[in-house]
């Protein structure tokens, strides 16, 4: 080829489909997940900042309108000696309930990834309290920690040992209520954490066991460190879920009130009676945000926590971000100068 005959050579002119397949390239993913972000923008975005609105305000219901007050609604929701009752007891049943849930879920994921016969049908069966009925469960339970007639005290009655006060002692109540949320929940999380192992590479485990590795030491060497990102993702959500409890106090007594003295009253159900009880919305939106923030608060702390246990989680590379972004540049200017001197070429080759 001369080189009269690359200089004269057309530029190539990128053609309207090209165009249109690189934009359904680019832009298809953010179409495909809109519908999401569009609903929660409708029914859960929009709330949340309604919401906001009417905790600055005295609400009247009728009206549908309000006062702007400031924030003496949460002065009045923070100084009130129920909501560090309500605290109290909604982090002691979030510890009695996660705790040993999360231990419990490890434990029997363990189990059912063993080769054991009839697979599905224990796993189905750990699922099986999930998919039951909260106020169900909550009956039964209730029951079973009935003070004079339930089931826990017959036993011990029978073994010798005194009734315990399910109802009437706050620490009682709090372990009857937490077996309930961990009847629930544990084999949830079980399934979770077993698609978590059956991830893991069994070449990991092959390896272990020719190098004279047990099962215990194992399971603490590969499948713990494995599990590091499923066991953060179940401890968030527990937390959430756990600092929101309100289905099992609800139903743990006829009254549905938290006890006579408060004894399991949760923040949840503290706001249930102050907004549908006493129809005061502005005091219930203002200690629904309180409650965001502190589950927001308790969120930071686990991601804190839990970071330097994941940091190289997942990573094909030991480079910081700084690093990353550097050599990212790097490549951008590479790339760059490359198309700079393939353009250049034909005007060289003209010369």
């Amino acid at each position: 080829m001369t080189a009269t005959a690359v200089a004269t050579r057309p530029t190539k002119r990128i053609g309207f489909g090209s165009r249109l397949s690189s934009w359904d390239l680019k832009l298809s993913p953010y179409l495909y997940i809109s519908p999401f972000f569009l609903l929660f923008l409708v029914v859960g975005l929009f709330p949340i900042a309604y919401t906001a609105v009417i905790s600055f305000m005295d609400w009247d219901l009728v009206r549908n309108s309000g006062t702007f007050i400031g924030f003496d609604q949460y002065a009045t929701v923070l100084s009130d000696p129920k909501f560090w009752t309500a605290l109290r007891n909604t982090f002691s049943i979030f510890l009695l309930s996660s705790v040993p849930q999360l231990i419990a879920a490890v434990f029997i994921a363990a189990l059912l990834d063993q080769n054991i016969r009839a697979k599905t049908f224990w796993r189905m069966g750990v699922l099986l309290p999930y998919v039951m009925a909260p106020v169900a469960v909550a009956l039964i339970f209730s029951n079973m920690f009935g003070d004079q007639y339930g089931i826990i005290n017959t036993l011990l009655g029978d073994l010798g040992i005194p009734p315990v006060k399910w109802h009437s002692d706050a620490f009682a109540s709090h372990i009857a209520i937490a077996t309930m949320v961990n009847f629930r929940w544990t084999g949830y999380n079980t399934l979770i954490l077993l698609a978590a192992m059956q991830a893991i590479p069994r070449d990991y485990y092959e390896a272990a066991t020719v190098d004279g590795a047990g099962k215990v030491r194992q399971f603490f060497s590969i499948t713990l460190p494995s599990l590091r990102p499923t066991l953060i993702f179940v401890i968030i959500t527990s937390t959430i879920g756990g600092l929101q409890i309100f289905d099992e106090p609800r139903m743990y007594d006829q009254t549905g009130t938290g006890g006579a003295d408060n004894q399991w009253l949760t923040i949840s159900l503290w706001l249930y009676d102050i907004g549908w009880g006493q129809w005061n919305l502005g005091r219930a939106a203002a200690l629904a945000w309180i409650l965001f923030l502190i589950i927001l608060a308790i969120g930071v702390i686990n991601l804190f926590i839990t970071r330097n246990l994941v940091r190289d989680e997942g990573s094909r590379s030991d480079l910081t971000r700084a690093q990353l972004r550097a050599a990212r540049r790097d490549a951008r200017a590479s790339v760059a100068a490359d198309r700079a001197s393939v353009r250049a070429l034909p005007e060289e080759v003209s010369r």
